[in-house]
């Protein structure tokens, strides 16, 4: 079948009057059948004639470009296609195009189809009135009344709501009012409790005490109950009685420096068994780092593992009222542990093994082995210690392995005559040289002095923590110490608040009196926790405080100055503070003059 889908005949002038030359043919229109006859090849001389249907198309062909004689109005296309146009594929939406999406409107007039009537009542004819209603006129008011009675309305509607505005202002100031009192009530409380707190762990510190600071109260309380003892006898009796009781008193403080030496014994032994436990728990921790997610990952080496199985054995061996199979073992694991590295120290350790299981297997009392095992356990910490047999050690021990290092930073101490690190030496900022060390430092404070510098530590780590807060980069800060701090609360501040003068020192901090400046002695004030906060606050320290009030404050910093400026160190910044403050000077001047 043959689809009629060529491109379309040329229309051809009508040729029949006209003359015509010889050798021209005349072209007549062209019509193709519905049916053809097509002969086919089907072998070798051989033919076949086959019949054709043509089939007629039954759509517009496409116009696929082409051009129009302008004076005989035929039209030549260029190319022509057999093939039906493809459909676009129905997208399941019905669609319009813009006529039939816009309604024609026009204006007729119309007659309803049903007539209605009112049947009223006539003669011959009732109709109930019962449902009727009766409207009569009301009162006829102008456009200005009409306006005055929707402004009265307003008015009175106003009147409620500002009423209950003002109870809902009312409410809402009595809750806060409720809240803040509540709260300030709480503060109170929690003050309260930090207080009784801060007392219980006092007097338990001086009823037990364990640290160099609670020895420090202890003392400190012992020196004060002397002083007031001391001067009731010179108040109370004379003569022989007073010299009689002075000796008493003497002898009563004799007890009880020994009593407080035998806490301070036993104290120094527990706090060396867990300093330690301490150490050996560090060489026994794994490696840690923290990923990007933030999580923490630990991985076990050899030599952390190392040091988890010596911490394991060195707790064995200190336990004690452990059966003797028990304790047989723990040591034989210690003998064959040390038996790895063949040394002095391992041999030693190994004849003091057998000598306790031999001494054991002899039924010996557990009191008469204390000696034998606390020699175990001594020469089993030093080989711990020891970096050839434990690698984790090597960074943690103060002692360097090379002994030449130790000449190019070490002191002498003139009074335990002791060579010691800088670490040991507590230097204050008027020290022009190294003088005692730490260690000489305390025992001349218990003998003597018995000054508890707690309070003061106290003070100046704060001092510190919000200094390093500020990250300006302040140093004096640090270049003064405990002595100093001292000095500076008890001499100047009299160890009270500049506004308050609450003289609880575990009340008070030391903060700076102008922070756009680093602290030091001359920029400070001794406040309360809560005066500081508020202090700290504020923008404009002349508006804020009377005249007066900054007056003695700036004759406290004068008396400071005076007293820091006899040390070394705190020369280069005494006179940068004052080039600092006649800049100052000099720019209020000028911006007064400017403004007069």
């Amino acid at each position: 079948m043959i689809k009629d889908n060529v491109t379309p005949r040329k229309t051809w002038p009508n040729f029949e009057n006209q003359e015509c030359f010889p050798g021209e043919v005349i072209q007549q229109d062209y019509h193709m059948p519905d049916v053809i006859t097509v002969r086919v090849e089907t072998g070798s001389n051989s033919f076949q004639e086959v019949v054709v249907k043509v089939e007629r198309p039954t759509y517009n062909k496409p116009f696929l470009g082409g051009f129009r004689n302008m004076s005989t109005g035929v039209e030549f296309h260029n190319a022509g296609s057999q093939t039906k146009p493809k459909k676009r594929p129905d997208k399941g939406i019905q669609l319009f195009c813009r006529g039939t999406q816009t309604a024609v409107e026009k204006n007729t007039r119309q007659q309803t189809r049903n007539t209605t009537s009112t049947q009223m009542t006539k003669t011959g004819l009732y109709v109930s009135n019962m449902t009727d209603k009766l409207i009569t006129p009301g009162k006829y008011f102008t456009a200005e009344e009409y306006h005055k009675r929707r402004v009265e309305a307003v008015i009175v509607i106003q009147k409620y709501f500002r009423r209950w505005h003002a109870a809902y202002l009312v409410q809402n100031l009595k809750e806060q009012r409720r809240l803040r009192l509540a709260q300030e009530a709480q503060e109170e409380l929690q003050k309260k409790w930090e207080k009784e707190e801060k007392l219980r762990r006092e007097y338990e510190k001086k009823l037990n005490p364990k640290t160099r600071e609670d020895f420090e109260l202890l003392y400190h309380d012992l020196q004060l109950w002397m002083q007031e003892e001391t001067e009731r006898i010179n108040r109370t009796l004379t003569g022989a009685k007073r010299k009689a009781a002075l000796y008493a008193l003497l002898e009563e403080e004799t007890e009880l420096i020994a009593c407080i030496g035998m806490h301070k014994l036993s104290a120094n032994l527990e706090n060396q068994k867990k300093a330690i436990l301490h150490f050996l728990g560090k060489c026994a921790q794994p490696r840690r780092w923290k990923a990007f997610d933030g999580k923490i990952t630990e991985m076990d080496t050899q030599n952390s593992l190392r040091g988890k199985e010596l911490l394991e054995i060195y707790r064995s061996i200190n336990l004690k009222d452990i059966p003797k199979d028990e304790r047989i073992s723990v040591l034989l694991t210690l003998k064959w542990t040390v038996k790895e590295h063949e040394c002095k120290l391992t041999q030693e350790i190994v004849a003091l093994i057998d000598r306790e299981i031999d001494l054991m297997s002899r039924e010996v009392k557990e009191c008469n082995l204390e000696g034998l095992r606390k020699r175990i356990c001594t020469l089993f910490l030093q080989y711990i210690k020891t970096p050839e047999f434990n690698p984790q050690v090597a960074g943690l021990i103060k002692v360097p392995q090379d002994p030449l290092t130790l000449y190019k930073n070490i002191y002498f101490c003139h009074s335990c005559e002791k060579y010691l690190p800088p670490s040991e030496f507590p230097i204050p900022a008027s020290s022009h040289t190294i003088g005692r060390c730490r260690s000489c430092y305390q025992l001349d404070n218990e003998a003597r002095k018995r000054e508890a510098y707690f309070k003061y530590r106290l003070i100046l780590e704060n001092l510190r923590k919000s200094e390093v807060d500020y990250q300006d980069d302040s140093k004096i800060v640090f270049l003064v110490q405990l002595p100093d701090m001292q000095y500076l609360i008890e001499n100047i501040w009299n160890c009270q608040s500049a506004l308050s003068a609450c003289s609880d020192l575990y009340e008070l901090v030391m903060v700076r009196w102008d922070k756009q400046h680093e602290w030091s002695p001359w920029n400070t004030i001794l406040l309360t926790k809560e005066e500081a906060d508020a202090h700290l606050k504020l923008h404009n320290l002349q508006k804020t405080y009377e005249a007066p009030f900054i007056y003695k404050i700036e004759q406290k910093h004068i008396r400071a100055k005076n007293y820091f400026a006899r040390i070394p160190a705190m020369a280069s910044f005494l006179h940068r503070s004052n080039n600092q403050s006649n800049a100052n000077s000099y720019q209020k001047n000028s911006s007064s003059n400017l403004k007069k």
